[in-house]
C-alpha cells in the first residue's frame, strides 16, 4: 500500500496497486498518517527519511506499508517515530520555502522516482 502526498505518484500508481492519496497534506502529516496505519498493525516497507531530500526542504512525500495488518510491528513504529521527530527538527529550525512550481515538479518527479526505485526491489521479494 501507497501512502502519498504526490499527485504524479497517485496518478501512476492508483489503478495498480492499493494508494491513499493526503492531497493537499504536508510531508510530515504523511508521516502521521504511515505512523497510524503502523498502529493498526501495518509494517512499513520504505524508510520514511529515504533519498537525500531534507524534510523542510520538499513538501511531498510516499511511504509504503505491507497491505496485509498484523500485530504491531515496534521496529516499523520506532523507524516512523524517530523519523517524525527529524522532520519536526528540520522543519522547526527551518520552514519549507514557499518554491515556484517548476521547482514543486522537480521534487514531485524526485519522491516518484524514489517509490519507483523502492517498488522495484520490492518486486524481487515479493
Amino acid at each position: 500500500m501507497i501512502i502519498t502526498n504526490n499527485n504524479l505518484v497517485h496518478d501512476k500508481y492508483n489503478e495498480k496497486m492499493d494508494t491513499i492519496y493526503l492531497e493537499g497534506d504536508s510531508y510530515l502529516e504523511v508521516l502521521k498518517f504511515t505512523r497510524d496505519k503502523i498502529h493498526e498493525g501495518y509494517k512499513l516497507l520504505t524508510h520514511p527519511l529515504s533519498g537525500s531530500v531534507k524534510p523542510n526542504e520538499t513538501p511531498f512525500k510516499t511511504t509504503a506499508i505491507e497491505l496485509n495488518k498484523g500485530k504491531l510491528d515496534l521496529e516499523s513504529l520506532q523507524i516512523i517515530e524517530e523519523s517524525i521527530m527529524v522532520a519536526n527538527k528540520f522543519i522547526k529550525e527551518k520552514k519549507t520555502p514557499n518554491w515556484n512550481p517548476k521547482i514543486l515538479d522537480d521534487f514531485r518527479i524526485i519522491d516518484l522516482y524514489l517509490i519507483d526505485g523502492a517498488i522495484e526491489s520490492m518486486d524481487q521479494f515479493y
